[in-house]
């Protein structure tokens, strides 16, 4: 009866033979076990790049001399070009096998990130991190699509929430890795390291995973959705970031872009009622617990990615701490979506994904507004303690927006709804960068000439000194200055700190009422049939 159960629930749409999904492969090739061991390899490279860059940021800035809107592209940019082609991978997996879009992924995401490191202007790293997301969707879906294709439904659930344990602690171990690296090697080792982790995810892929081709694939793509999407989010991003970089919010560039952005979206959706094989069929969206799903990822990366960007200025700038040191003090963070992501998972699989979920970011909240009361002089032990909560609520969305997203999608488009959710994430994390850089960069100009002037400091504000405000950096030539002294010095930094402050705390009041509202979203979510199913047939 078991069996029964288990080949009636197998997806169908991702090519696999029923038969063989229910039974465990024999030797290498097909294995369930070692197929997701070659997929978390590879999945593990994409993910920790999401975040190694960051502690990276201020070594990459420093060197090329960045502006902020710069090194916000530098996130961005990989981001963005990962959010805008996931979908579109998904189809490419279906059409033309998994496996031979997950290894072309690999070895141009390795060959992407070699071209990163060699690269000497900060016009070249952007570019070749568009690349590095675009190798880097190719991937990504098609890791869960074999997954799909190759673990029995009574065993799928276990293996999604490894595959998101995986990118959850890959993502958050990337300012470690990062800082050791950049202090101990160079900026360009953060990139270079990909290359021997590539080969060694390129030669288990080869050995291990097997073709899988959908049964319905689709025979044509939509371009022009694919160009309207592309376009709609890079107008939306690239509006957001110049209006906090030089256009202003009140602008007419900005809110001609803002506007064409919206009326892009518009006409991707009209487009996609229309066309045969849409890149997103709309009808996905008529289940609530699957859009609930969508946008709860979209409003988590925001608050995480956005908060982590200017942890790491705050860390590096402010506290004056080393790349390495700056990792360390984000271990809590680190270690406690490690520790909780399996409690997570097991809480997802006993209770259902509604409680964790709408938990988790009760916890995220209350670790950004508890962040507002960082100042240049905190201890580690505060610190710790909202880093700490702050893992704690995002390791139950992490491990549980899969099962939420895909589980509530039909199986004939369960690769679209893997694609999607990966889409959210890449799309939070831009919108977060970008967003939360915007509100800096206008608190930072609000404030920068007041807390000179209370400063009492005789001599006028250098607009130099606003940018450096930005990154809470105080410039080490600037001790150097003809006429300055300790005093005058110690007095300027202070500004530049108090300013940066001023910016990061409005910035994480924002996250912190993005993750309230994530949280209310998470009423919405449900186990879906397809989990359901699964679960029912590992009980009987």
């Amino acid at each position: 009866m078991t069996s029964q159960i288990t080949m009636d629930k197998v997806p169908q749409g991702q090519g696999g033979d029923p038969a063989a999904a229910s039974a465990p492969g024999k030797g290498l090739r097909g294995h369930p076990w070692l197929t997701l061991f070659s997929v978390a390899v590879g999945v593990m490279m994409v993910a920790l790049d999401g975040t190694i860059v960051a502690i990276a940021n201020p070594a990459i800035q420093k060197d090329l001399g960045a502006t902020l809107s710069d090194v916000q592209w530098i996130t961005n940019g990989y981001l963005l070009a990962l959010a805008v082609a996931l979908v579109t991978a998904g189809k490419l997996g279906d059409r033309f096998g998994h496996r031979q879009t997950f290894l072309i992924g690999i070895a141009g995401f390795a060959a992407a990130s070699a071209a990163i490191g060699f690269s000497s202007s900060i016009g070249l790293v952007v570019a070749f991190r568009v690349l590095q997301g675009i190798f880097g969707a190719l991937l990504m879906p098609a890791a869960l699509g074999l997954l799909r294709a190759t673990f029995p439904a009574e065993k799928l659930n276990m293996a999604i929430g490894i595959w998101g344990m995986v990118i959850g602690a890959s993502t958050a171990g990337g300012p470690i890795v990062g800082g050791l690296l950049v202090e101990n090697v160079s900026w360009q080792s953060v990139f270079f390291i990909n290359v021997p982790v590539g080969v060694v995810a390129l030669v288990l892929g080869l050995l291990i995973l097997k073709d899988h081709r959908a049964e319905n694939a689709p025979r044509s793509f939509d371009i022009p959705g694919i160009l309207l999407l592309s376009a709609a989010m890079g107008l939306l991003v690239w509006s957001l970031i110049k209006a906090g970089d030089s256009w202003g919010w009140g602008g007419g560039k900005t809110w001609i872009c803002l506007v064409g952005a919206i009326l892009l979206f518009v006409v991707f959706a009209v487009w996609e009622t229309k066309v045969k094989e849409p890149l997103i069929p709309l009808q996905m969206f008529r289940s609530v617990p699957l859009s609930a799903g969508v946008v709860l990822m979209l409003l988590m990366a925001f608050a995480f990615m956005g908060g982590l960007f200017f942890v790491t200025f705050y860390l590096q700038g402010v506290k004056g701490l080393g790349p390495v040191d700056a990792g360390l003090r984000l271990l809590p963070l680190t270690g406690m979506m490690i520790v909780s992501s399996p409690l997570a998972g097991a809480l997802i699989t006993k209770f259902g994904p509604r409680v964790p979920l709408v938990g988790g970011m009760v916890c995220t909240a209350a670790a950004m507004f508890g962040m507002l009361s960082l100042t240049p002089g905190t201890e580690t032990l505060p610190m710790s303690l909202w880093f700490g909560l702050l893992g704690l609520g995002l390791a139950p969305v992490m491990v549980g927006a899969t099962e939420v997203i895909v589980g509530n999608a039909p199986l004939e488009l369960s690769g679209v709804a893997g694609g999607l959710q990966q889409a959210a994430m890449q799309v939070g994390g831009a919108l977060g960068t970008a967003v939360l850089g915007a509100v800096m960069s206008s608190k930072v100009a609000d404030s920068f000439a007041t807390n000179w002037k209370a400063a009492g400091i005789p001599v006028p504000p250098d607009p130099r000194l606003e940018q450096a405000a930005e990154f809470g950096m105080v410039p080490p030539e600037l001790a150097k200055a003809p006429g300055m002294t300790p005093d005058l010095f110690g007095a300027i930094g202070k500004v530049i700190h108090e300013t940066f402050m001023d910016g990061m705390g409005l910035a994480f009041t924002v996250a912190g009422g993005v993750a309230v509202v994530a949280a209310l979203v998470a009423t919405l979510t449900k186990r879906g049939e397809n989990a359901e199913a699964g679960a029912g047939a590992a009980h009987i």
